[in-house]
């Protein structure tokens, strides 16, 4: 099991800010800590006790600075076992946007089309909070179930980065790319928003994904953050209209 950083740091002194709690000075400092890597993702936290007598704060502040980075999503409680600093996103899958035959639970088989350097537009340096013409990795990505094409997705990696990716061997990516963003680059991916349009994919697109030109197809753009909040993927993924499904409950 991975540990954490245990070194001796008191809650820094300062004047105290207007409107802001004892727990939340105490959850910022942990947070840092996450945002650092001094805490990495998957690791165990140290025990309350710890914590309070570390920071000299009362147990009853650590849990509420606990429970407010467990809200966020930052740490996740264990049963019996204790505080984790999150994983993240695993991949938070595409496939809940669609309905493909006999896809329930899978996991698509990833094939990587392109892998190249290029120069962020405007735009896109803009949304990644890096200055033009800063370098990212762009990858083309095949996604398939039981062998038949079902997503085709291009992907904007900021550099340096993701450097590692950029040497990694085709033949030692996985299926998910998220926690190879862990593993190889030391970023864990902390939430993700996604916004859906209809759209027709190209030629090439739709001759990737196995269908007629001009066929109806989700376009998915995806913006992904880190802990710190930073912008860490672009991601445009296309698939089948026909195969579209949404689901919601309103109470």
């Amino acid at each position: 099991m991975k540990t954490v950083d245990r070194s001796p740091a008191a809650l820094p002194a300062r004047e105290p800010e207007t409107g802001v709690s004892r727990y939340a000075l105490l959850a910022r400092e942990m947070r840092q800590r996450v945002v650092k890597g001094l805490w990495p993702a998957g690791s165990a936290i140290p025990a309350e006790s710890e914590l309070a007598q570390e920071f000299g704060v009362a147990l009853g502040t650590v849990r509420q600075a606990l429970a407010l980075l467990v809200a966020e999503g930052m740490l996740e409680r264990v049963q019996g076992r204790g505080t984790f600093v999150s994983q993240g996103l695993s991949g938070a899958s595409m496939l809940r946007f669609f309905r493909f035959r006999d896809a329930t639970g899978e996991v698509p088989q990833s094939t990587i089309l392109e892998r190249r350097s290029v120069n962020a537009t405007a735009e896109q340096a803009g949304l990644l909070g890096i200055a033009p013409p800063a370098r990212c990795l762009r990858l083309k990505r095949l996604r398939s179930l039981q062998g038949s094409p079902v997503l085709l997705e291009d992907i904007l990696l900021p550099l340096p980065d993701f450097e590692p990716l950029q040497r990694l061997p085709l033949k030692s990516w996985d299926d998910l790319l998220y926690p190879m963003f862990w593993k190889h680059c030391g970023i864990t991916v902390a939430r993700a928003q996604d916004e859906l349009t209809f759209g027709a994919p190209d030629a090439a697109q739709a001759a990737a994904l196995g269908l007629q030109p001009r066929h109806p197809c989700i376009r998915v753009e995806r913006r992904a953050y880190d802990f710190a909040g930073r912008c860490i993927e672009l991601r445009t993924t296309l698939g089948d209209a026909h195969a579209f499904h949404y689901s919601a409950e309103t109470r």
